[in-house]
């Protein structure tokens, strides 16, 4: 332990602060030497938010004594070197700017690391002014390995089945090939493409909820979504976020659609033509309902099939039967109106 030689102006005043602030808050003080959180108290009226008082949890937590804590400055716990985020968020919570915990990576004496979820709480003199700030942290390390290792794992399901698919793809071809029309094979081809971009994206999601926009800028690339030549698309509507199931069943819906223009509608034979999407989020006594329209025009005259093929029992029975929706396939000579209409569930909480 430094003598009182050894001590520096700033170790001393804090000591001192220490004191004072003992004898003002007393049981409070108490109560907080021996809590099981870990726990410590910064000098408000000092920008650095420099440590006045910390409890024996913290030191056990952080691996420092008392001595090497008090009176230095807050920044000195974070990871070296510390990210421009972390430190945005721990002033931003110093501010007041933060309602609840922030997860922080802080560094241990020893050079380790500790993931700690973080609250920041302002405590205030007779007068209501800030002169201190309280903060608790909750060693959440164990959280965070094992998050790692489910991002790891879920990395690499999405690997295989990405390598799956395409197994599935090139024996389906093999087999196919010379047994069935050419066209056949190609549609085929086409279908298992684009599931696999489908789960490209949720992949890159963690298989969380994913926008509609990016839905249709992944599946509609290769249909001229953004040709500088010619604007084949129009997408219009504020960005929904849907969860995987009504995202993969979508992404092939679009798929089945964008398909169809190619061969036989707005977007075949180099037609200048044109494919207007557009939705609405409207409220529902159960929750909100998406409401989306895709309309062609500008291509060869449409009229309607002698038989249903797989796309159009894909469109009309695959979102009723797994997302409980309505669609509606007009065939108006103008161009290929389809009117989708869903309940869109509320994401889970990331």
């Amino acid at each position: 332990m430094p003598t009182e030689e050894d001590k520096s102006k700033e170790q001393k005043a804090a000591e001192l602060e220490v004191d004072s602030f003992r004898k003002d808050l007393g049981p409070f003080v108490v109560a907080a030497e021996t809590t099981r959180m870990a726990m410590v108290f910064t000098d408000a009226k000092e920008a650095s938010h420099p440590l006045i008082f910390a409890n024996d949890s913290f030191l056990s937590l952080s691996g420092y004594t008392r001595e090497e804590t008090l009176g230095r400055n807050f920044d000195f716990l974070l990871d070296s070197p510390a990210s421009v985020e972390a430190r945005r968020q721990v002033e931003a919570a110093f501010a007041g700017g933060s309602q609840g915990d922030i997860e922080i990576c802080f560094r241990r004496k020893d050079g380790s690391k500790f993931w700690a979820a973080t609250l920041v709480s302002p405590v205030r003199d007779k007068g209501g002014d800030i002169v201190q700030h309280f903060v608790s942290f909750v060693d959440v390390s164990k959280h965070m390995q094992e998050e790692e290792h489910l991002r790891f794992l879920l990395a690499e399901l999405n690997h295989r089945t990405q390598n799956t698919l395409a197994t599935v793809q090139a024996i389906a071809v093999q087999t196919l090939r010379g047994a069935a029309d050419k066209e056949v094979v190609q549609a085929f081809e086409g279908r298992i493409l684009a599931l696999s971009k489908a789960h490209s994206l949720l992949g890159s999601k963690h298989w969380r909820a994913v926008g509609l926009h990016e839905i249709t800028d992944r599946i509609l690339q290769p249909f001229g979504l953004n040709d500088r030549r010619i604007a084949h698309f129009s997408i219009k509507g504020d960005d929904v976020r849907l969860e995987p199931k009504a995202a993969l069943t979508l992404a092939m819906v679009f798929h089945e659609l964008a398909t169809n223009a190619a061969k036989y509608g707005a977007l075949s034979d180099d037609a200048a033509g044109k494919v207007d999407i557009t939705w609405q989020v409207e409220p529902t006594a159960q929750g909100e309902r998406l409401r989306l329209r895709w309309q062609e025009s500008g291509g060869p005259p449409v009229t309607p099939p002698r038989r249903k093929g797989f796309g159009s029992r894909l469109i009309e029975g695959g979102l009723a039967r797994d997302l409980d929706g309505e669609v509606r396939l007009d065939y108006d000579p103008a161009g290929l109106v389809c009117q989708i209409t869903m309940p869109v569930p509320r994401p889970a909480v990331e």
